[in-house]
């Protein structure tokens, strides 16, 4: 029996039927189904619908379908249901007889729908969460175990100053911590139930809504019914949210795959997660990495999709909303295939320190140090940047280091250099120059990592508050 067939006098296209269908994908939705319904079938019981005999049976009827969901997969492999709601009532009526109907007393596909995807959406943050805490602790494990180690940093991709590996790793974090502060934002505004707004005007029983938000672990019941059974901004606030950490991922992958390169050298990419070349022997090539950077896009995709679907929808619900679901579940499943890989690459990646070190001490990342010298001896600013740049222009023509250059050579440049400028030279100087908060000098560093994996403490509670 379909849910909707009464008025009809012609049964539909059967190529129609199949292709409109989509219980092929909004299946991953049966868990939340059970949940809604139940609250609702309680609701019902409260308003004098259900009598409490009823609500057991359909109490008991919906926990052994998510049994028989578990235990056995065919059992999910269903030609006629329609979608995940006609799937529950059809196995409902099958399991406990003509009761079953009576669950949808009081309730429309709509608000059904939109109470899954709020569910399921708010289950994905939850796990991706506790999926972003444990890379960033990884991150800062990997920061910690890296102590003094010193790199270069780069703008514009070229050459610029010293840096900590920590530091350079916990700006990745930050990244991270950033998406999960989103997705926690996102929860927030979505946490609202639209069990009881009917189809479109709210529910013609006497329903209590708050006891269905309570009952699921919303905030409270939505404020407008037409809002709340069109509403998907949620979905595409999540899904662009995860596009931003997509993003991340594929910078942290992007700089991965140029730091694994020959030409830099400063990492060993895991064997664990690299493949070899089918005609070049010697090859060891970054498919994660690679993967990770391409899946970025599928995400990005996503999001593009869910805007451009709801862009022209009129009030209410429209039927092009079911194309909204595919976009939000496959973006949901990559950043959670990810996240783990991700983690378990870093855990065993290689830094290549000795290399970052001798990288760091070529190329004039110490020229801002020499300018910060001349500063502290009273030269303005213009002018000390503008002798430091002279001084590099000669070490270019004799192609050397500004260490290499002697105080008579320096001083011509600008009298004001000494030989105590050399100190300042020193990588290990550079780095500690840096002395501010946020800064890559080493005791800064070290109380970043500290506030760190207090910041990542608390994300890791409040993930697992919700599980």
């Amino acid at each position: 029996m379909k849910m909707w067939s009464g008025r009809f006098r012609q049964p539909l296209d059967p190529e129609f039927e199949q292709w409109q269908r989509s219980f092929s994908f909004d299946r991953k939705l049966l868990k939340y189904e059970l949940e809604a319904s139940s609250a609702h079938a309680q609701a019902l019981r409260k308003a004098g619908i259900l009598t409490a005999e009823e609500l057991i049976s359909i109490l008991e009827g919906l926990k052994r379908i998510g049994d028989l969901a578990q235990s056995s997969p065919s059992f999910l492999e269903d030609n006629e249901a329609e979608d995940v709601h006609h799937f529950v009532e059809k196995q409902l009526a099958s399991l406990i007889g003509d009761r079953g109907y009576k669950l949808h007393s009081g309730r429309s596909r709509n608000e059904q729908i939109a109470t899954d995807l709020r569910l399921f959406t708010r289950s994905s943050i939850d796990q991706i969460r506790a999926e972003l805490a444990g890379l960033c602790t990884t991150f800062v494990d990997r920061g910690e175990e890296a102590d003094d180690a010193v790199m270069p940093s780069y703008t514009h991709l070229q050459p610029a100053e010293p840096v900590l590996v920590a530091h350079w790793l916990l700006a990745y974090v930050e990244m991270f911590l950033r998406d999960a502060d989103r997705l926690a934002d996102c929860r927030r505004r979505l946490n609202f139930s639209p069990l009881g707004s009917g189809a479109v005007a709210g529910a013609t029983l006497p329903l209590d809504r708050e006891f269905m938000a309570s009952t699921l672990g919303f905030s409270r019941p939505t404020g407008n019914s037409i809002d709340a059974t069109s509403d998907r901004d949620f979905a595409l606030e999540f899904v662009q949210t995860l596009s931003i950490l997509g993003l991340h991922l594929s910078r942290w992958a992007e700089e991965m795959i140029l730091f694994s390169s020959n030409e830099y050298g400063f990492i060993h990419l895991p064997e664990a997660y690299s493949t070899g070349s089918s005609a070049m022997p010697q090859k060891k090539n970054p498919d994660l990495l690679e993967l990770v950077r391409g899946k970025a896009g599928r995400i990005a995709g996503c999001a593009t999709a869910l805007t451009i679907t709801i862009k022209g929808l009129p009030l209410a619900y429209n039927k092009d909303l079911q194309e909204t679901q595919e976009p939000l579940f496959e973006a949901a499943e990559i950043v959670m295939r990810i996240l783990p890989l991700v983690t378990g690459w870093i855990k065993i990646v290689e830094f290549n320190t000795a290399e970052m070190l001798n990288a760091s001490d070529s190329g004039f990342m110490n020229a801002w140090a020499a300018a910060t010298y001349l500063v502290k001896k009273g030269v303005p600013c213009r002018i000390s940047h503008e002798a430091v740049g002279n001084a590099v222009k000669l070490c270019l023509e004799r192609n050397c280091e500004l260490n290499d250059l002697s105080v008579a050579e320096l001083q011509a440049v600008n009298p004001a250099f000494g030989s105590d400028l050399y100190q300042y030279l020193a990588v290990s100087a550079v780095v500690a120059l840096h002395d501010v908060v946020g800064g890559t000098a080493a005791a800064r560093v070290k109380q970043a990592i500290k506030l760190t994996r207090e910041r990542i403490e608390s994300l890791r509670g409040e993930a697992h508050a919700h599980a």
